[in-house]
Order: structure tokens, then C-alpha cells, then sequence
């Protein structure tokens, strides 16, 4: 399990990604790591969901 830092600065850095329109494939975290879920925890915050226009 990470540490609560290495656990921020994951969630900062997949929300990085989902700004950036990275693919959730981008994750550097391996899959069974509490970072990884934090990781896709920040990614989704600011991905857009199907129903949302992205053009804006």
C-alpha cells in the first residue's frame, strides 16, 4: 500500500492524464496497486462521460 503522499500525488497525476485526453491504459501503476486505483480515481474526475459534449 502506498504512502497517503504517493497516494495524492497518483489521484493528481491521473487527473493530468484525463486533462490531457491520455487513454486509461496510460496508468503507470501496476493493476494490484492501491496507486493504480487511486491513479483511475483522478483520471475519471476529469474525463468526460458519453453524454457530454466535448466540443465546448
Amino acid at each position: 500500500m502506498g504512502t497517503r503522499e504517493e497516494i495524492v500525488r497518483a489521484v493528481t497525476a491521473g487527473r493530468e492524464a484525463g486533462d490531457r485526453g491520455d487513454p486509461p491504459t496510460a496508468c503507470p501503476y501496476p493493476l494490484t496497486s492501491t496507486l493504480s486505483t487511486a491513479w483511475i480515481r483522478g483520471y475519471a474526475e476529469r474525463r468526460p462521460t458519453a453524454d457530454q459534449d466535448v466540443d465546448d
